[in-house]
């Protein structure tokens, strides 16, 4: 079972910017797809941002030009830098991994963006 490990999230006010890291547990390689979900209170999970191998990215439409995912592939590290940061981006970011064809999810970590 794999586990990740989340940190980064925080309080911030709106244009502030935060960093997210997610670590697995163990090392492990052939590790697909590597991303951040996020879901805030009454609203549906949603994508925020994915990474194929260390070069194919997908980004929902409200982050782009604000956020960057990317990928340590030799440590299997994934980053989130957020940038103008919103009171609309508030929710819990979960980080999350194709590993072997099983998608593996971390218990994620709370961004709060407010004045």
């Amino acid at each position: 079972q794999v586990q990740l490990v989340e940190s980064g999230g925080d309080l911030v006010h709106p244009g502030g910017s935060l960093r997210l890291s997610c670590v697995p547990s163990e090392n492990i390689s052939h590790i697909s797809t590597m991303g951040w979900y996020r879901q805030a209170p009454g609203k549906q999970r949603e994508l925020v941002a994915d990474i194929l191998g260390i070069s194919t990215i997908k980004y929902a439409d409200s982050v782009k030009g604000r956020f960057t995912i990317s990928r340590d592939k030799a440590k299997n590290t994934v980053s989130l830098q957020m940038n103008s940061l919103k009171p609309e981006d508030t929710a819990v970011y979960q980080c999350t991994v194709l590993y072997l064809g099983v998608r593996y999810w971390g218990q994620g970590t709370q961004v709060t963006v407010s004045s």
